[in-house]
Formats: structure tokens, sequence, C-alpha cells
């Protein structure tokens, strides 16, 4: 069985404040990575980061799925893994709970364990940003 990274986040913020902080590409860039993403299938895009000892800082991405404000999805090929992100957003209330499925991994890799930390770190940053803009 190929290794999967399955992540819940719960926020205090409107489905719609959170998918704005999904497909926004300034806000992407507050708590992922710089990029020039378009929430717009068939879309290319790169999230950019500085490089480190053992990754180039760039991914390799295309827009699969949006169906607004519920499910995101998009290819994540970096460090020889080509990998898929779907996000899907559900209301309860006056919050939004948030699953992460990042699919494709070969085996639990340097990029998988990479991927498994940041994208832990990356939920505390979302977070942070939605406790603190206000959705116009």
């Amino acid at each position: 069985m190929k290794p999967e990274i399955s992540l819940d986040f719960q926020f205090d913020s409107s489905i719609e404040k959170v998918w704005h902080a999904l497909t926004d590409s300034t806000m992407l860039a507050k708590w992922v990575m710089d990029n020039n993403f378009k929430p717009i299938v068939g879309h290319k895009f790169q999230f950019r980061t500085e490089p480190t000892k053992h990754w180039n800082g760039i991914v390799d991405s295309e827009v699969l799925v949006v169906e607004e404000p519920y499910r995101l999805s998009y290819t994540w090929v970096t460090a020889g893994e080509d990998t898929t992100v779907t996000w899907t957003l559900k209301k309860i209330e006056d919050d939004t709970h948030l699953h992460l499925e990042h699919t494709g991994f070969q085996s639990e890799s340097l990029s998988y364990n990479g991927a498994k930390y940041g994208w832990v770190k990356m939920g505390t940053e979302l977070e942070t940003l939605l406790a603190r803009f206000q959705l116009n």
C-alpha cells in the first residue's frame, strides 16, 4: 500500500473565507509558497520557495478540479514524485472543516515525510492567517 497524507483541520471561519485562502494566489503565498496559481481547470502553475540542501524549492502543478467552494485538486510534482493534492471543504454551522488528501507517493521517502511535516506546519499558518484577515 502506497503512503498517503490525510489531514483534517477545523477553522472558526466561513467556507467562503477558507476557499479564498485556498484559491487566491496572494493568500496562498502567505501560508504555502509564492505561486502563480489560478483556480482554472487545466491551469499550469508553480509553487516556489528558497531551495534547501535536499530540495530545489520548486513544485510544478496543474489544476485538476475546481468545485467552488467545496473541492479543489491539483497535481504536485517535485523531487521525483508525481502526486496529487485534494482539498475538500465542508460547512459546519459557522465553521469550516477542511480535509487534505495528498496521494501518489511511491514510498515513505524524504518527499513524503517532508510533505507530511510541511502540511501540518502550513495548516497552522493557515489558521493564523484566517484569524487575521477579513473577507470583503
